[in-house]
């Protein structure tokens, strides 16, 4: 696919623009991992980045989150990789292109990681109490509670210890761990990563379910086809650069895209 400026039709019942990156560029010393990248989420919707391995997936995502701010100091310290950013990130209006991961997670948006943010030492329950400690314990309970009506398995396993879960029940864990932080965008970095068909299929539908929290989803995977019924819109991304972007119809339509990205 080449690269092009693409304008896509918004579903019905999307609301005002949450999320809106222009321009995006990150340099990791002379490396391009972002190349003038531009998205735009609206509340309410379910959102996929979709890319191969390295195509800046991980990389859009630590910008969205801030991670990638934290990166860039911690390299700056130890004489490290230079990491470069820029562009504009705009949250509900508001720059935040350089705010710390923390006013991100404050502010609503919140990052599921592929690579399971456990506490592997601790269980289930005690997992999801840790992440929730900024939040009354009214509304803590609350969200513990959607976790398990979301993942019943984790209800089970509430007192096991989270590193002698199964990949698939750590993955269910970590996405509980960021809907009990109470994002208003929760960003999923590759969640089906590795699992089973039938796991991949619960996840999509739980992925669904968050939606209908009022909570907007911005999901990145590399393989789209348990996906394609719950998004709205999608992206594709090849080596930092968007190369495609459409309605779930759109992407279903595209040849490229079919054989690339839904194995059809």
């Amino acid at each position: 696919m080449e690269a092009a400026e693409h304008t896509t039709k918004q579903p019905n019942g999307a609301g005002d623009i949450l999320l809106s990156g222009k321009h995006l560029m990150v340099f990791f010393e002379n490396a391009l991992a972002l190349n003038d990248l531009s998205i735009e989420v609206r509340r309410g919707e379910i959102v996929a980045v979709l890319g191969s391995n390295s195509a800046g997936k991980t990389t859009l995502m630590n910008t969205i989150s801030g991670l990638i701010v934290d990166m860039k100091k911690k390299e700056q310290r130890r004489g490290g990789v230079r990491i470069t950013l820029r562009g504009e990130l705009r949250y509900k209006g508001e720059e935040i292109l350089t705010l710390k991961p923390s006013e991100r997670v404050k502010r609503g948006i919140v990052l599921s990681q592929e690579r399971h943010p456990i506490f592997r030492d601790s269980d289930v329950l005690e997992n999801l109490k840790i992440a929730g400690y900024l939040k009354r314990a009214g509304n803590l309970k609350e969200r513990i509670q959607f976790v398990f009506e979301l993942f019943p398995v984790l209800k089970k396993l509430r007192r096991r210890k989270a590193g002698l879960l199964s990949g698939g029940e750590q993955q269910m864990l970590a996405i509980g761990i960021a809907l009990v932080a109470d994002p208003e965008l929760m960003l999923m970095d590759e969640p089906l990563l590795g699992l089973s068909p039938l796991l991949q299929a619960d996840l999509a539908r739980a992925i669904r379910d968050i939606r209908q929290q009022g909570i907007t989803v911005l999901v990145t995977e590399q393989f789209a086809r348990p996906l394609l019924p719950v998004i709205d819109r999608g992206y594709v991304v090849e080596n930092g650069m968007l190369v495609f972007a459409g309605t779930r119809d759109e992407l279903f339509d595209n040849p490229e895209v079919r054989a690339a990205y839904l194995g059809m």
